[in-house]
């Protein structure tokens, strides 16, 4: 486990002197001398180094960063916030008069412009909205309308209810997504996750006289995980 020397590797990168890390964090110089050497620093305190150096617990704990070259490094850290969704916009959404999130409606219709207008608040204000009690209520909803047949039985028309994912490598094989992409716009498919490996997301319908096709993570805008259908 390479997370202590990480940790002292990262503070120096950034020339951050312990007294000033240790702020940062909300933890005690001593604490952070421990960390640096041996001592395995709580959860709680992984997820802030995590959260502070925007760089994920899996590769702060599985990578020797101080190997890497110069370039290397900025292109593994680079990558990393990017897949994690640390380098996108804050997700447009809207509330009730209590506070709490509504779920918006994608229609069939709406898909058109909801590529050029997913970011904006505005925009995710004028669509159609409700809310359902039973859905998590620290996780984000949102309802598209399917289009087509590439994923019966589930109908062209359909509505269906998908939860929002910020981590794009969570992403799990064989489970279904609505993927918003810069050339497609709205796609509902099946996914299957090979961001480490190429950087890139395998979409298959389940009705199979659709081709499977690939696309470049780059393409990505936003990412749905399917959780229930409505007719």
């Amino acid at each position: 486990m390479y997370l202590n020397s990480n940790l002292k590797f990262l503070r120096k990168k950034k020339g951050l002197t312990q007294e000033a890390l240790a702020e940062a964090l909300t933890i005690s110089r001593s604490k952070l001398a421990g960390y640096e050497l041996t001592i395995t620093p709580p959860l709680d305190a992984m997820v802030r180094i995590s959260d502070f150096f925007k760089v994920s617990l899996d590769i702060l704990v599985k990578e020797d960063l101080s190997s890497y070259s110069e370039y290397k490094l900025r292109e593994l850290l680079e990558t990393d916030q990017f897949l994690r969704g640390r380098k996108l916009r804050i997700l447009a959404t809207t509330v009730d008069e209590q506070g709490r999130e509504l779920i918006e409606v994608v229609s069939q219709r709406a898909k058109a412009s909801y590529l050029a207008g997913f970011s904006d608040p505005e925009y995710i204000a004028e669509l159609p909205r409700f809310a359902l009690p039973f859905l998590p209520m620290d996780k984000k909803h949102r309802v598209f309308q399917v289009d087509g047949d590439s994923m019966l039985p589930i109908p062209d028309g359909a509505w269906i209810v998908c939860e929002y994912v910020d981590d794009w490598t969570a992403i799990k094989d064989g489970e279904r997504y609505v993927i918003v992409t810069e050339q497609d716009g709205v796609t509902f498919k099946i996914a299957y996750n090979k961001i480490k490996e190429e950087q890139k997301l395998l979409l298959c319908s389940a009705n199979p006289i659709y081709v499977p096709f690939e696309i470049e993570i780059e393409q990505l805008r936003e990412v749905w995980r399917y959780r229930l259908a409505m007719s």
